[in-house]
């Protein structure tokens, strides 16, 4: 059903499961020396990055989630205007935090999501993305960890939505343009 959405595929499975190997042990090596790493999930989009990215990480860490909205109904970009659907279930005062997101586009939900966390007093606060389009990027945000820099193209699959449907796909995918230009 997909197929005829699809212009490419941008990234195949193999490659995206071994760039999300390098990540994960490169996380590992950095954070080796503490026990407070939390994972935090930016939903819904990043749950399937989150889940293959947590399984390569071989050190202890906790994992929450974080649900923002940013975007109007229908809409295909950031409207700017950011607010907390759901929020953490822990404190994270002290805690080292990855904040894991599936896309960075404008950076104005990532930088909304950064201060808040921030002024909650953790020890730290870093950013792991799958996929970086810093092209489009209106504000600048400090990207720790970046699985891959794509193109200013409309993307689906592999956590992310083409009308909240086709997460599951093992791939990214660029949707056709008179798809998405409907």
């Amino acid at each position: 059903m997909y197929q005829a959405l699809l212009e490419e595929v941008l990234i195949d499975a193999p490659t995206l499961q071994h760039r999300i190997a390098e990540l994960g042990a490169q996380i590992s090596r950095d954070y080796d020396d503490t026990s407070e790493l939390l994972l935090i999930c930016i939903l819904k989009g990043g749950v399937v990055f989150l889940t293959d990215l947590m399984r390569n990480i071989t050190i202890p860490h906790e994992i929450d989630f974080l649900a923002v909205s940013s975007y109007g109904a229908g809409a295909r970009t950031s409207m700017g205007d950011v607010r907390i659907v759901m929020d953490l279930s822990r404190n994270v005062q002290g805690k080292h935090l990855l904040i894991v997101e599936d896309i960075i586009d404008s950076g104005h939900t990532l930088k909304f999501v950064m201060e808040m966390l921030a002024a909650r007093k953790p020890a730290s606060v870093r950013l792991c993305t799958l996929l970086d389009k810093p092209s489009r990027r209106t504000i600048d945000i400090p990207v720790d960890y970046v699985g891959f820099r794509i193109p200013d193209k409309f993307v689906f699959g592999y956590g992310l939505d083409l009308d909240e449907k086709y997460r599951n796909l093992p791939f990214v995918g660029v949707v056709k343009k008179d798809v998405y230009l409907k």
